[in-house]
């Protein structure tokens, strides 16, 4: 607001998010049938909220085979228990951003 005692304009600043980007990617895994399988990617910040992670084409959730967390800019997915049909493709997504090992 600018107030020049009898004239007065007011102004308002509107500011839109940047979008998340990938700062550290995805990186290879190799383990044994039984072990847990640990993937982490690092975002440009914290309040991404459209991540998403894959095997394949299938979107995963966390559940009791898949834990995925969240620590600041840190997006972690374990697969647990490690079979042969979870070889494959692991593929994390945010906007239009992607990463995959």
């Amino acid at each position: 607001t600018c107030d020049t005692g009898d004239q007065q304009t007011t102004a308002a600043v509107q500011l839109k998010e940047a979008a998340a980007t990938i700062v550290e990617g995805l990186r290879d895994v190799a383990t044994h049938e039984g072990e847990d399988a640990v993937f982490e990617c690092r975002l440009s910040q914290e309040t991404a909220q459209d991540a998403q992670w894959f095997l394949g084409d299938v979107p995963l959730q966390s559940n009791e085979m898949n834990e995925i967390r969240v620590q600041g800019t840190r997006h972690r997915l374990t697969l647990r228990k490690v079979t042969l049909e979870d070889c494959g493709s692991i593929s994390f997504q945010v906007g239009q951003h992607s990463s995959a090992a």
